[in-house]
């Protein structure tokens, strides 16, 4: 400071910040680093995700151990992906979610048509969270509801249905009236 007038390049020191976590010196003068004293950095775990913590939370995004550690894993019997535990990255757990979806309505389509049957209805739910640590949310699993009419032509209920529907249930649904 000059007469009174404070010069910006008085109070700046490029190297404060490293100088204020060494607390100690080697023998050739160099300045030995003070963990200690040092802010602490955060552990990136998801890269390319946000930085910012929300309120509240634990840790965020890109530091979360919940995210990075989550597993998905099929719980029906059939023969699709994710019968063992397996991780999908938070970005791309949408897709594949979708993908494993899709393989059990692949799945009814086949059995309909190996058992003589036609698939009625199809519904595929994605299902989101939010994760209790970081607060982002998440696609935490998918759900599919598949129901299949199956015909029987062997079957005497299902022969009696048939002609009973012909008798009375179609009789005189179509109509050509010629004048």
């Amino acid at each position: 400071m000059i007469g009174g007038i404070s010069n910006s390049y008085d109070s700046f020191n490029p190297y404060s910040n490293v100088n204020s976590y060494a607390s100690a010196y080697d023998a050739a003068g160099s300045a030995v680093y003070n963990e200690e004293a040092a802010p602490e950095r955060p552990i990136i775990r998801n890269p390319g995700e946000s930085t910012e913590k929300q309120a509240g939370k634990e840790s965020s995004p890109a530091e979360c151990k919940t995210c990075k550690e989550r597993k998905y894993q099929d719980g029906s019997d059939e023969d699709v992906s994710f019968k063992t535990p397996a991780h999908i990255d938070p970005n791309a757990a949408a897709a594949r979610v979708r993908s494993h979806e899709q393989e059990h309505v692949s799945n009814a389509y086949k059995k309909a048509a190996q058992n003589n049957g036609k698939v009625v209805s199809c519904n595929v739910s994605i299902h989101t969270s939010v994760c209790p640590e970081c607060g982002r949310t998440f696609v935490s699993g998918g759900t599919t509801a598949t129901q299949i009419k199956y015909f029987n032509e062997e079957n005497p209920y299902q022969k009696e249905m048939k002609s009973s529907d012909a008798a009375n249930k179609y009789r005189g649904m179509n109509v050509d009236i010629a004048c």
